[in-house]
């Protein structure tokens, strides 16, 4: 196990919206691989968003619908992009701190 206050901060929340975190040191153990497939995926969609919202963007036809759902879509990628940044980047936090 890793010491008590090193966690790796995991891409998703808890039931009361909380973040949820793992203590190990078996970086190839079932939630550590699971918490990387969730991030690989997360950045792949965020980049599959990015290409399109370049196209809705640069098409001068699209209805006020279209770009608030775009900017909603791209409202979550990004917050999911910089939860992942924010993982990756410490590796592991302290508990209670994102």
């Amino acid at each position: 196990m890793t010491a008590q206050d090193e966690l790796r901060l995991l891409p998703w929340v808890g039931p009361d919206g909380k973040p949820c975190y793992l203590s190990t040191d078996d970086q190839g153990g079932y939630v550590s691989r699971l918490a990387d497939h969730i991030e690989a995926f997360q950045l792949g969609m965020a980049s599959q968003l990015l290409e399109h919202s370049r196209q809705v963007l640069d098409d001068e036809t699209e209805d006020p619908e279209e770009l608030n759902l775009l900017a909603a879509q791209l409202t979550s990628a990004l917050r999911d992009v910089l939860h992942v940044a924010t993982s990756r980047g410490r590796g592991h936090v302290a508990p209670g701190r994102p």
